[in-house]
């Protein structure tokens, strides 16, 4: 039985939810964790709790990406456990949507998981092991009136997981798509008192994540969805 021990993680796309909780479930099990997010501010209070380093990163600039992997690797050595968390909307008509933005929603969610991606798999080859795991919606797999830019780029990001999946893992690298089917809780988003669980909680994706990267070989997903027990579908 071969299973992998991760020792360092990278999280692009750090917010108070799910990356949040994947920063605490991976620092208390011994990794070492960065996290990448354009405004580090709002990670303040997350590093002091979980011990972890955050970086500045625009994960849809190439050179910013680049940045960040050599100054990851300079501080903590190179990551085996990277996660592409980012995605962005521009919600309307077909007809009334902003190009620019639709271009930078594309960019966002898929452009910058294919930049990522390939500079976490460039330092995972030599040593044939590691996760990449890309996080997705339900958009995913079907399209919504009103989203079409959201769409593109997660069926865009899913995609991509799916030809990862199957040229890095016979190379050791196990790649894994997630699709977040529904929506996570939060504190701005609190679980209706009538609904009990009708929201996602954000330690139990985790859970998940950490779940799946942890599959034994010859049983590896390159795709889970999870969503709650209410959630239609």
């Amino acid at each position: 039985m071969v299973h992998t021990t991760y020792r360092s993680a990278l999280i692009v796309g750090t917010g108070p939810g799910l990356s949040a909780a994947l920063a605490r479930r991976f620092a208390a099990n011994g990794l070492r964790v960065a996290l990448a997010a354009r405004d580090t501010g709002k990670l303040d209070a997350l590093c002091a709790e979980t011990g972890a380093t955050a970086y500045a990163c625009d994960a849809a600039d190439p050179a910013s990406v680049a940045a960040l992997f050599a100054a990851v690797g300079a501080s903590q050595g190179a990551p085996d456990v990277v996660v592409y968390n980012p995605s962005a909307r521009a919600r309307g008509p077909l007809v009334d949507l902003d190009p620019e933005a639709v271009r930078r929603a594309v960019e966002i969610s898929a452009f910058g998981a294919f930049l990522v991606s390939q500079h976490a798999a460039r330092l995972m080859l030599p040593h044939q092991r590691g996760a990449i795991l890309l996080t997705g919606a339900t958009a995913g797999v079907k399209g919504f009136p009103l989203s079409a830019a959201f769409a593109m780029g997660k069926f865009a990001l899913r995609g991509l997981a799916q030809s990862m999946a199957r040229e890095l893992s016979p190379a050791g690298i196990h790649v894994a798509h997630f699709v977040i089917d529904g929506g996570i809780r939060s504190a701005e988003r609190p679980v209706p008192a009538d609904r009990p669980d009708s929201l996602l909680d954000p330690d139990a994706i985790a859970e998940t994540y950490w779940h799946v990267m942890h599959q034994h070989r010859s049983a590896w997903s390159w795709e889970i969805e999870v969503r709650p027990w209410v959630e239609k579908f």
